[in-house]
């Protein structure tokens, strides 16, 4: 699907880059005076996961507030992308290549000349994300963008942190975040935090849970129970499922009857044709319970399932991705990957914040701003832990197409820190 050009080497040569504003720093910020299956999956914590088709409206750009307005000289700001330009098998990775093929869309859609970017090939391993953060370190790199997998970020994390590097990374593995480690990627905690606020706010009080035993299932059950404690929400029932106990599970849900108002299910959508089957034959629909789910629905194979009309989720916007979307297939005659946003999102900022200037530009202090930064899926800011929290639309399945209920908020105001 993508075209090959030559990145399956060990390390990307440097590019002269022109760089610019295509990023916009909230106005509340200080600073302006204002699918791929990973070949490593890591089990701990949530595994990566890549089909979060969670597809956000158009984001407006403008200078960074107290930026050059031009050219910004010499590129004196060095930034390293470490990808899985090819899988371990040395096969070309169409994630990895649509993560690069956006960022260098960020590139030429912006101005001036103050970004220097290498791109470096992990080969989706470890061992090959520890040679290139080494050479990184060595060839003073100012900030890393990615590894994607959660063993290559570990393995970059440990290196950067050592030599005091700030890194944004794309894995949806929390447990690869850390000060100074930070997650550009859809977190789980993320949707699930939103879609249970917004059904509270809808008068729901009397929760379900369907969680498959997989480390998704687990990471999201956590933070429901958290999320449900935190709001004073009643859990009634919550039932782990493999495959071959769905239907068991589903059906000792249905026998709690009108004593739950609603049905929290995290799955993937390839697998939600059997749950829709397990929750039809059990007569469990939104009529009985509101059923929920995370921003991975928003996917034609889950939308256009009949027990599942009526039900809600949470997932970015969706121009957003459509307007980026359009423009990347202009540039490269291919439609990118949905994680290609966060390719776009991180050279986009590091060029916004190079544009700044100041030798604290990639400091903790600014990362880790409350006012967060816009970008191609909204507004997004990082926790000093390393995570995220991004602003998330609510979304109702009708007539096979997924239909906004609550718009995402365009800023952090009145939320508070990002702890």
């Amino acid at each position: 699907m993508f075209q090959s050009f030559g990145l399956a080497r060990h390390f990307g040569r440097r590019l002269g880059a022109r760089v610019g504003l295509a990023f916009t720093l909230l106005a509340t910020l200080a600073l302006g005076a204002c699918e791929e299956v990973n070949p490593s999956a890591s089990s701990n914590n949530n595994s990566d996961s890549f089909s979060a088709s969670a597809p956000v409206t158009p984001v407006q750009t403008q200078p960074l507030p107290g930026a050059p307005s031009g050219p910004a000289g010499s590129s004196s700001v060095r930034v390293a992308m470490i990808l899985p330009l090819t899988q371990a098998s040395g096969a070309p990775s169409v994630v990895g290549v649509s993560l690069k093929n956006a960022a260098d869309l960020a590139v030429s859609e912006s101005g001036g000349n103050a970004v220097t970017f290498s791109y470096m090939d992990d080969h989706s391993t470890p061992d090959g994300a520890k040679t290139a953060a080494q050479q990184t370190i060595t060839e003073n790199d100012d900030i890393i963008l990615g590894p994607l997998f959660s063993p290559s970020v570990r393995a970059v994390g440990e290196i950067a942190q050592a030599a005091h590097k700030p890194v944004i990374a794309f894995s949806t593995d929390t447990s690869t975040a850390a000060p100074g480690v930070y997650l550009l990627s859809f977190l789980i905690e993320n949707y699930v935090d939103r879609i249970v606020d917004y059904a509270a706010s809808q008068g729901k009080k009397s929760f379900a849970a369907l969680i498959p035993n997989n480390d998704y299932g687990r990471v999201a059950s956590a933070e429901f129970q958290q999320i449900a404690a935190q709001r004073g929400l009643r859990v009634v029932e919550i039932e782990n499922y493999t495959p071959q106990t769905l239907t068991s599970a589903v059906g000792k849900v249905a026998a709690f009857g009108n004593q739950i108002d609603a049905l929290f299910i995290p799955e993937q959508a390839d697998a939600m044709p059997a749950m829709a089957h397990a929750l039809r034959s059990a007569g469990l629909d939104s009529h009985k319970a509101q059923i929920l789910g995370t921003g991975l629905w928003n996917d034609a194979r889950v939308l256009g399932l009949a027990p599942l009309q009526g039900a809600w989720f949470a997932a970015p916007d969706n121009g957003g991705f459509q307007a980026f979307a359009q423009r990347y297939r202009t540039k490269y005659g291919s439609d990118p990957t949905r994680i290609a946003t966060l390719g776009y999102d991180a050279a986009s900022l590091v060029i916004a914040l190079a544009k700044r200037g100041g030798g604290d530009k990639f400091s903790d202090n600014v990362l880790t701003n409350s006012g967060g930064f816009n970008g191609a899926d909204g507004v997004f800011r990082f926790k000093p832990n390393g995570q995220n929290e991004r602003a998330l639309a609510i979304f109702e399945i009708e007539s096979g197409s997924a239909v906004a209920l609550s718009q995402a908020p365009r800023s952090f105001a009145g939320r508070g820190s990002a702890t």
